[in-house]
């Protein structure tokens, strides 16, 4: 091995444990306001900060909701700073939908198996590497970096970038620019290696919807039971059909895949250049439409008793401007009874993307 070898090797050696030992940390977010873990994931960002000589921040927007930042100083005090940010929480995972623990990071098949592995501890753990190469071999970037671990991006940043920036935004001091998940990554398409540029987020339009009924024995005639009328609604949404929309860089990006592959550009049917795209299809497929799935359901007690109530959560992610538009597709859903009356309250949560909404069905 090369001198010039040994650091790579060494931070590649720091990749693997830091995210491992990161993904050994139960971060899982099951949304509101409690601690899940962030605060150990950050404690241990931080102690890599001080081994880079840095001199870590820690803030905590609730108990035990901590992010973590550092700033690396540049040569030059008037460049722009770049902020280079992951997220300390992690989607919840039932260990026994997994082939491994999915909080016991194993190394196998030169994978590491555990929840986050992609989503991002990876990253994290490449930023935290990256940044003490960076250190031992005495490397001062031009401008100042901000290294930043926030806590809750699996739910809707409340207690995480939404909560930072509205109270801590002195941490973004001089900043103009940020990197951090996705955004930028390459495909093979016809043979060529190509970089896709990430230019905008799906906003996110959580709903509940409820559905009341008059509870009873589940021995009655029930003509009002709140469990079929929402399961109308749940069916409708699943198979409701968003239609295809172009916004101005998906269009130039289909044109550009057209004169790449040589495959004509069809407005109603893009899937022959989705399909060229190969792994990243999925991506970019869901950027072509809102979308709604139902993700939650939730009604009864007792095998024999009719509920009074049913509720269920619609994951919607929207288009550029078109929140309002879903919000208005969501409420328009017929149920079960043409004479159910329908409501809506607007939920108090924060968060950088247009705010969840909560939606009711009364059935009389």
């Amino acid at each position: 091995m090369t001198g010039s070898e040994q650091p790579a090797a060494r931070a590649e050696q720091d990749v693997i444990r830091f995210c491992r030992d990161l993904i050994r940390i139960d971060t899982q977010n099951w949304g509101g306001g409690r601690s899940n873990g962030e605060r150990d994931a950050a404690e241990y960002c931080a102690e890599v900060m001080r081994e880079a000589g840095l001199e870590p921040t820690i803030v905590e927007s609730a108990p035990g909701r901590a992010s973590v930042f550092a700033r690396m100083r540049g040569s030059d005090p008037d460049a722009g700073a770049l902020v280079v940010h992951g997220h300390l929480d992690v989607v919840p995972a039932q260990a026994e939908d997994w082939q491994e623990n999915p909080f016991a990071a194993e190394l196998r098949d030169g994978l590491i198996w555990g929840r986050g592995a992609v989503d991002m501890k990876n990253m994290d753990a490449m930023i935290l590497a990256s940044m003490l190469r960076m250190s031992r071999e005495g490397h001062q970037p031009q401008r100042d970096l901000i290294f930043a671990f926030f806590a809750d991006e699996e739910d809707n940043g409340r207690f995480g970038a939404a909560w930072m920036v509205e109270n801590r935004p002195e941490l973004f001091e001089g900043a103009t620019e940020a990197v951090s998940e996705v955004g930028g990554f390459s495909t093979d398409v016809a043979g060529t290696r190509a970089y896709l540029i990430q230019t905008g987020e799906k906003g996110l339009h959580w709903t509940r919807m409820i559905a009341e009924g008059t509870a009873g024995h589940g021995s009655a005639v029930q003509r009002d039971n709140p469990v079929v009328t929402l399961a109308h609604a749940v069916a409708a949404i699943g198979g409701y059909e968003w239609p295809i929309e172009y916004t101005k860089t998906t269009r130039s990006l289909f044109e550009q895949l057209a004169e790449l592959t040589g495959i004509p550009f069809d407005e109603k049917n893009p899937q022959p250049l989705l399909d060229a795209l190969g792994s990243a299809a999925k991506f970019v497929g869901a950027t072509l439409q809102n979308t709604s799935n139902p993700t939650q359901l939730e009604a009864g007690y007792k095998h024999n008793v009719v509920p009074g109530e049913a509720s269920a959560l619609v994951d919607a992610r929207t288009l550029p401007d078109q929140d309002a538009k879903v919000a208005a597709v969501l409420r328009s859903w017929p149920v079960r009874r043409s004479d159910s009356s329908f409501s809506t309250k607007a939920d108090p949560w924060s968060c950088p993307s247009p705010a969840p909404s909560w939606s009711r069905w009364s059935a009389p």
